[in-house]
């Protein structure tokens, strides 16, 4: 699961140390919803006592330049979801707001906004929607 990150951090001269390798593992559960930072360090400072916040935050920093996770700031504090799928890293979600679930959305609206936005150029972009999943809803 996680070979394709080993490879992309290979190819770009980072050494697959024991504690990236772990962080990995640990991200990889990360695939359907958003983990704090905090709990990253946490668990990762279960695993190696020594590692410092500090550590964590810079790899997670490379982790994201990479494309390996995708970052998102929310109210409580920096998130993390592990990506690693170089083929479509052009995606938006729809993000449970009980649960914490993401369900990625096939369709970019940017198109829609472009005519409002005539003489800008747009660097990137992102697009969230936030409410229920069906799972969520049913408990509602």
């Amino acid at each position: 699961m996680i070979n394709e990150a080993l490879r992309v951090l290979q190819s770009h001269h980072y050494r697959i140390t024991k504690q990236r390798r772990s962080l990995l593992e640990y991200l990889c559960g990360f695939k359907e919803q958003y983990v704090s930072i905090t709990q990253v360090t946490e668990h990762m400072k279960q695993l190696y006592p020594g590692m410092s916040y500090n550590t964590v935050y810079r790899n997670l920093k490379d982790f994201s330049e990479l494309g390996i996770i995708e970052t998102k700031n929310k109210p409580t504090g920096a998130c993390v979801k592990y990506q690693c799928d170089f083929d479509r890293l052009h995606h938006h979600h729809f993000i449970c707001q009980n649960c914490g679930r993401v369900r990625e959305v096939k369709m970019c609206p940017l198109a829609i906004f472009q005519d409002q936005l005539e003489g800008c150029v747009i660097e990137g972009h992102r697009f969230e929607l936030y409410g229920l999943c069906p799972k969520c809803a049913k408990l509602q």
